[in-house]
């Protein structure tokens, strides 16, 4: 493919050499159909999967932003979905590799071969990482917060996840109540995520917004929010 640099190719012999070898076929059924037959799959567990990475990476020196596109790109291309996660475990070990400009093909990976596997891998860490390292692009979260797909919300509302007493309430709180009427079960669901785990750090705060909006907010949103409360 267009764009492949020296050390994305590298990477992909090594990763096509090892990961269709590790699979199993009986495994790979199973994980097929726990994903509702949306993808294909190797059949390589996640301990398995996790320790062919750490092959797979072992002496490769540090990527640029264009080998950490090539790469995902590349990975996002192949059938066999552990592909993907590996792509995602790759970004996440090296955002600081990343910048504002990687954003389009962020993007691009949240709304292509979209399931919560990935996308919640994406958000709560690429995604939420980059954001605190460019806190410029917040203005990109605010606009998936009100993207047509839903992936892009789900990945806006989460990528504050793991801030902690860094969280900027006023978007949390803002982009949970601009979907909080949306009709999907993933967006209710990252809503009652968020909150619920803002709730470690200010427990008041969440229920305090849980009790002024719980008309607004969807059933499952408040039973996912207070279940710690």
């Amino acid at each position: 493919m267009p764009g492949v640099t020296e050390l994305a190719s590298a990477l992909l012999k090594r990763l096509d050499d090892r990961l269709p070898a590790a699979g199993d076929p009986v495994r790979a059924a199973g994980m097929a159909a726990y994903m509702r037959d949306q993808f294909a799959y190797a059949g390589v567990p996640a301990p398995a999967l996790r320790g062919l990475e750490r092959e797979v990476f072992a002496g490769l020196p540090k990527p640029g932003a264009d080998d950490l596109r090539a790469i995902a790109l590349a990975c996002w291309e192949r059938a066999e979905r552990e592909y993907q996660y590996v792509a995602c475990d790759y970004l996440r070990k090296h955002v600081a590799c990343a910048d504002a400009a990687f954003l389009p093909t962020l993007a691009f990976l949240i709304t292509t071969k979209s399931w919560w596997d990935t996308v919640d891998a994406l958000a709560t860490r690429f995604t939420g990482d980059l954001v605190r390292r460019d806190p410029a692009l917040v203005t990109a979260m605010d606009e998936w917060s009100g993207a047509p797909n839903m992936w892009l919300i789900r990945t806006a509302i989460l990528h504050q996840l793991h801030y902690g007493e860094h969280t900027d309430t006023g978007r949390l709180f803002g982009y949970c109540l601009r979907q909080a009427a949306h009709r999907d079960f993933f967006v209710r669901k990252a809503i009652g995520w968020a909150l619920r785990h803002y709730a470690r750090t200010d427990p008041e705060a969440v229920r305090a917004f849980i009790n002024q909006n719980r008309s607004r907010l969807s059933p499952l949103s408040v039973k996912e929010a207070t279940k710690h409360l």
